[in-house]
């Protein structure tokens, strides 16, 4: 009764996770929180290898996902300004969906650039790499958490056709 109750669990948490990429949600670590779940049941034994390479990724994707709106926004040549106006846009618009989160980091930098006294061309230049930068970070979290599924998927799979 217990595998069931942790095979269920870590599925809801399998899902959330991938909703979580793109919502404001910590999608790879709720994902990986599932893995954990699922290799404490009989149905899974991951080896250290595999849970040591999610963990490792999940680490690196979430903090590549604070930066990469300010990455974009530098590499597309915008200045502090523009950084500062992608975080605060992308703070702000958490609230208001992904969509929020895209046009805040977007409106952010771009706002940002024009206090910073930017021409239009160089501030919507920024806002564009910043939105790149976040979208970026959402495709690398949605890649992370879907090889998380499959991966899980297959274990669990192969277990049902072991006992058939």
């Amino acid at each position: 009764m217990t595998d069931i109750l942790l095979l269920i669990a870590s599925i809801a948490c399998l899902c959330v996770g991938l909703a979580g990429a793109v919502l404001p949600l910590p999608g790879p670590p709720i994902s990986l929180i599932g893995l954990f779940m699922l290799n404490s049941t009989k149905y899974v034994d991951f080896d250290r290898k595999t849970l040591i390479i999610f963990t490792v990724l999940t680490i690196a994707l979430s903090v590549f996902d604070y930066y990469a709106p300010i990455w974009g926004t530098k590499k597309f040549g915008g200045t502090q300004y523009g950084t500062w106006g992608s975080t605060i846009g992308l703070l702000l618009g958490i609230f208001f969906t992904p969509i929020g989160m895209i046009l805040g980091a977007f409106l952010g930098a771009f706002i940002g650039e024009i206090i910073g006294k930017a021409d239009t061309s160089q501030a919507l230049m920024s806002a564009i790499g910043s939105m790149i930068g976040l979208l970026t970070g959402i495709i690398g979290k949605v890649i992370l958490c879907l090889a998380m599924i499959i991966w899980a998927g297959i274990a669990v799979v192969e277990y049902f056709f072991m006992m058939a």
